[in-house]
């Protein structure tokens, strides 16, 4: 009878709530893995985020007394649904990763103000014990979670004034030695604070370490360079998961800690799978390659230009087996998935199979050019990624670019002075012919030129995304 009373009492409630939503956590991981279910998977982590946080204010308790201030925390919670909801709805394709930026800079926040409110707690009780030190799994957890959580906060800001045009890349040999500097004594400091003697309300260590991490966080992503910081943000997220994690070795908490475990070690894999991508080691993207001036062999060669009209673009795609449609940030901008759809099922109306290649890094962040795709309603089965379009390419007739630049450079296979030189890309010259659509000759994201503006299989046909889609699909409509 006594086995029954303990299952069913609050603190048993409150940790199978915690099991459960630690399961929809790793099913909505599971989920996000392919476009078909990322959807379901998202409301299945946000069903198992809503269920701990609803039974945590019903069952918790400290010192047999209910959780208090409920009311704050109910509003606390909606002000905060609303911001999100608000800014999901708002936001435009083309600013979603300095939303993920914003969140993920949230979370470290997060993370990092417990560590500055249990601090003192701790403090203050190890001193009246007489502790001789602060070492142990607490004092390790709320400093690494503040240290962790600041760098995550402040690297997030950062990214998101550079992904957002508001901050330029600073690059300098000497940030490297600061950078160096501040995460050396970073962990001094911390080695330092755990084995100092506690003082009742002296809180000055604490103020500090929590200062240098948010300024290490800042030089840290600095230097870096504009196209390098979807890699950034992965590797941020990923840091922000720790810290979360943190949080729940602090607190004994699963789902904290469950959850903080999956946001880390997913953000690792996917940084890691990033940085394959390009063919670039984490340290490389660190220390920053992109954005260099002038690769060595791009003024060679001939720089002729051609130029293709409508009419002849028209011709050429109705007249086509095969096309492939490179999508790219551009397409983004102009807003022009759903021309770019349309054209998809107008060439498919005459015959002509059209698919979509996917670079892994096209867009701002991983998923830029799915979602933006799927916005548009294109289907799933169209959307190729990379090495399976490259094994097509040799059976394509035409190759369209709107918007990409840098993924279908070929600078990355022929030559070896290019910043971006083994990086894996889309293999448009493979294909028998190659449109690219922009506005102008100017470079990508990495600042680097690109000379398959220039190959005679290429033409090029200037404008915006969506107008030159909107007219192109006028003409194919008119033969």
């Amino acid at each position: 009878m006594e086995t029954i009373q303990t299952f069913t009492s609050e603190l048993s409630i409150l940790e199978i709530s915690y099991l459960v939503a630690s399961v929809l956590f790793i099913l909505g991981l599971k989920k996000l893995s392919h476009p078909a279910t990322a959807r379901s998977g998202n409301l299945w982590a946000a069903a198992g985020m809503g269920a701990a946080i609803l039974f945590t204010i019903l069952f918790h308790q400290k010192d047999g007394q209910p959780i208090g201030n409920v009311i704050w925390i109910v509003v606390a919670l909606a002000i905060g649904s609303f911001m999100g909801w608000y800014a999901s709805i708002k936001v435009k394709m083309t600013a979603m990763p300095q939303m993920v930026s914003i969140f993920n800079g949230m979370g470290g926040a997060c993370a990092a103000l417990i560590s500055m409110m249990e601090f003192p707690k701790m403090q203050d009780h190890l001193a009246q014990t007489g502790a001789a030190h602060m070492l142990g799994g607490e004092g390790i957890a709320i400093l690494l979670g503040l240290m962790i959580g600041g760098v995550s906060f402040a690297g997030s800001m950062i990214a998101f004034g550079k992904l957002d045009g508001r901050i330029g890349d600073f690059k300098h040999p000497i940030l490297r030695i600061i950078n160096l500097t501040f995460l050396v004594g970073l962990f001094v400091a911390l080695v330092l604070i755990l084995f100092m003697k506690p003082e009742a309300g002296n809180n000055l260590p604490i103020y500090l370490f929590a200062v240098a991490a948010l300024i290490y966080g800042v030089t840290f992503v600095m230097p870096i360079g504009g196209a390098d910081m979807p890699v950034v943000i992965s590797l941020l997220n990923s840091f922000t998961g720790v810290a979360a994690a943190m949080g729940g070795f602090l607190y004994g908490n699963q789902a904290m800690l469950t959850g903080g475990i999956l946001v880390g070690s997913s953000g690792t894999i996917l940084t890691i799978l990033m940085c394959r991508a390009m063919n670039r080691s984490l340290l490389n993207v660190i220390i920053g390659a992109f954005g260099v001036a002038g690769a060595a062999g791009t003024e060679d060669g001939d720089k002729t230009v051609k130029e293709i009209s409508l009419s002849d673009a028209a011709v050429l795609l109705s007249y086509s087996q095969k096309i492939f449609i490179v999508p790219g940030y551009g397409l983004a901008v102009a807003q022009a998935q759903h021309l770019c759809h349309e054209l998809d099922n107008l060439l498919a109306s005459k015959g002509v199979e059209v698919k979509y290649a996917i670079h892994p890094v096209a867009g701002r962040m991983p998923g830029h050019m799915n979602v933006l795709l799927a916005e548009a309603d294109v289907p799933y089965e169209k959307l190729v990624e990379m090495e399976d379009a490259n094994n097509e390419m040799s059976n394509t007739d035409v190759v369209i670019v709107i918007g990409a630049n840098d993924v279908v450079n070929p600078a990355a296979e022929d030559d070896p002075s290019s910043p971006i030189y083994g990086m894996p890309i889309i293999k448009a010259l493979d294909a028998k012919n190659v449109i690219v659509m922009k506005r102008s000759m100017a470079a990508g994201y990495a600042a680097i030129p690109n000379n398959l503006f220039y190959h005679q299989k290429n033409r090029m046909l200037f404008g915006d995304a969506k107008a030159t889609l909107q007219k192109l699909v006028a003409e194919i409509k008119s033969l």
